[in-house]
């Protein structure tokens, strides 16, 4: 039955796939959120919102600019320097309205999750399950650290006395990228919220419509007017004003690397704001010759294909060893070729459209790419159906580590399969890249996952396993996958600066 529905699902490879509309929300919040308030922006522009599934548009939300940004961090500056939000007790005020917005995020599981459906072509499934309930516990985690926020007394040398206070860092920028618009949002927000700051966010332009809808609930638990502003708009507008902007103390971007660099630039131009990047990455991910053949295919199929390749720590580059290359390969496309793509509504579905046609058209031309430069494409490589931003689960092998496939950040369902030979020639094939974000090392041998994780240079790596995100675990990046962690209490801190204070002291018997 379940071989039958895959098929289904992607027979219609001339035609329209099927689509599921029973679960397509009714859009509540279009404009801009300043000041606890929803309104239009200053030149009353908007700017559509697309479905992958169709191509189709589905709301115009407000379009904010430069004069929205300041408006927004006037009111977030307001907040910070005379409002109540960084004075609060950490739980007994700030920790439990934390508490109040996750518990309204859970009464409206299925809503949040349709929005991200229709906005990022996110499978429903995994919304509900796994992306809102995680955004609640992520504000329950930060919820129970805002009181947990201390610095140290210090041993000074002579007669003093030295403390450390952990403050604030102020006002606070998040821009967010459009791939999971609900976790990283409160990647960024949960943690800034429990430091005490404010903050003025904005979603990427293919994904607003959950920040909005986030911004009435966070309203509605308490969280006080001018605490979070969201601005909706583009990045070379709204995004270039909050990045150059003169009143904003930290700006925490997660995207692309290029944009990236953009962002640090007119941080530095600017008033030298701190400045936290996440950004690409080219995972590898190494199979030793020892690993039970279907759970490390299965594992290699879900790091490339999760949330359809867009996702910044995707295993794109997955080396085999050569013992076990030739059955991995034959398991692998098999496996590949009866992964149903089809409507994210669809329960049976694993793997939904592309964000946009920009984006669509972007891994389509990495698929031409390939072929050009020489790589043997094992399966996929073509859209599906005729309308919607639809493309088969891809393979290459037979690649170079200087094919464009190998070295750029696609951000697609691409992988690129390689045979090695030895630990020492994997490891020296892993770490060139200029990225350094993740990797992945499955082996069943203790001590050559430990030599290959350490010799590895990427913030996160996971052994036998795969996607193990947590709370408590800090993910960022090494090289040009930037730097700044999240998750975590060093994300929680990444939000406070230290200060130092000394007093003289006198006729102690002990310093």
């Amino acid at each position: 039955m379940r071989e039958r529905e895959m098929a289904e699902n992607q027979s219609n490879a001339n035609g329209s796939l099927k689509t599921y509309d029973a679960h397509v929300p009714e859009i509540k919040f279009t404009k801009l959120f300043i000041n606890g308030k929803f309104v239009d922006s200053v030149k009353g522009r908007t700017l559509e919102t697309i479905d992958p599934r169709n191509g189709q548009a589905t709301a115009r939300v407000a379009e904010g600019d430069k004069e929205d940004v300041d408006l927004a961090v006037k009111a977030a500056r307001q907040a910070f320097d005379h409002g109540p939000w960084p004075r609060m007790p950490g739980y007994q005020q700030r920790g439990r309205i934390m508490s109040k917005f996750a518990d309204l995020i859970e009464e409206n599981i299925d809503e949040l999750a349709a929005l991200d459906t229709i906005d990022a072509g996110k499978l429903f499934s995994v919304g509900k399950a796994q992306d809102i309930p995680h955004a609640a516990t992520m504000l329950r985690y930060y919820a129970g650290a805002a009181d947990k926020i201390h610095g140290e007394v210090l041993k000074m040398s002579r007669e003093l006395h030295g403390y450390t206070l952990r403050e604030p860092v102020g006002v606070i920028a998040h821009i967010i990228p459009w791939n999971f618009p609900t976790a990283v949002f409160f990647m960024k927000v949960a943690p800034a919220l429990a430091a005490g700051c404010t903050m003025v966010v904005k979603p990427a332009e293919q994904t607003p419509l959950s920040a909005l809808f986030y911004a009435h609930l966070a309203k509605k638990a308490g969280i006080p007017d001018g605490v979070i502003n969201i601005v909706t708009g583009f990045g070379r507008t709204a995004g270039a004003a909050i990045s150059n902007h003169m009143d904003i103390d930290m700006v925490s971007f997660t995207g692309s690397t290029e944009v990236g660099r953009i962002v640090m630039q007119a941080a530095a131009t600017s008033n030298l704001k701190q400045v936290s990047l996440e950004l690409g990455g080219k995972s590898p991910l190494i199979i030793f010759d020892d690993v039970d053949l279907d759970a490390a295919t299965d594992l290699a199929l879900t790091g490339i294909l999760h949330n359809k390749g867009e996702i910044c720590v995707a295993g794109s580059r997955v080396y085999v060893q050569e013992g076990i290359y030739e059955e991995f390969k034959n398991k692998l496309v098999a496996k590949a070729k009866a992964w149903p793509v089809g409507d994210p509504f669809d329960p049976n579905v694993r793997h939904g459209p592309q964000v946009d046609k920009k984006q669509f058209e972007k891994i389509l031309a990495y698929i031409e790419h390939g072929k050009r430069e020489g790589a043997t494409l094992l399966t996929g490589g073509e859209r599906l159906g005729t309308e919607g931003y639809y493309i088969q689960p891809t393979i290459f092998t037979n690649v170079k580590e200087d094919n464009m496939i190998v070295k750029d950040e696609i951000f697609g369902p691409i992988m690129s399969l390689m045979k090695f030979k030895t630990t020492e020639e994997v490891i020296k094939r892993a770490n060139d890249t200029r990225y350094g974000l993740a990797a992945g090392v499955l082996t069943k041998n203790i001590d050559m996952a430990n030599t290959v994780s350490r010799s590895i240079r990427a913030g996160t790596i996971w052994i036998n396993c795969y996607f193990a995100f947590d709370n408590d675990c800090p993910l960022g990046g090494y090289k040009m996958s930037g730097f700044g962690r999240d998750f975590g209490l060093d994300a929680l801190h990444k939000y406070l600066q230290v200060k130092s204070v000394v007093t003289p002291i006198y006729k102690s018997p002990w310093l």
